[in-house]
């Protein structure tokens, strides 16, 4: 008898690890700011509700891609403490038709000539 309560024991302890686990997998769920939508960054920001989800995506749509988390608080209703808060489930990735070099352009090649005199 002692043995069955040790295995439900068991078993019940292997559950609740289980879904701490998945709780804690939830947690660590990132959003990329620049293609994500606005559903998405509701789901996996914190204090992000669905107004101001759609805030990001149209702040994102009429100024382009965010170029770092800190741009957030830049949207309206967003501020840095919030930024600050989600730091670790924000990436900043290429916004879509964006090449790795969109973000910065190369600087132009200039030749220094010797000044002549006529």
């Amino acid at each position: 008898m002692q043995l069955a309560t040790i295995a439900r024991s068991l078993a019940l302890s292997l559950l609740l690890a289980t879904s701490a686990l998945s709780t804690s997998a939830f947690a660590a769920d990132k959003v990329n700011i620049n293609t994500a939508d606005a559903a998405t960054i509701d789901e996996v920001l914190l204090n992000i509700g669905p107004a101001k989800a759609e805030a990001i995506v149209a702040y994102r749509k009429a100024n382009g891609g965010f170029k770092s988390a800190e741009q957030l608080a830049l949207v309206k209703g967003v501020g840095l403490k919030t930024v600050e808060k989600n730091r670790d489930r924000i990436v900043v990735g290429n916004v879509a038709g964006m090449g790795q070099g969109a973000a910065r352009k190369p600087m132009a090649k200039t030749t220094a000539r010797p000044a002549t005199k006529h």
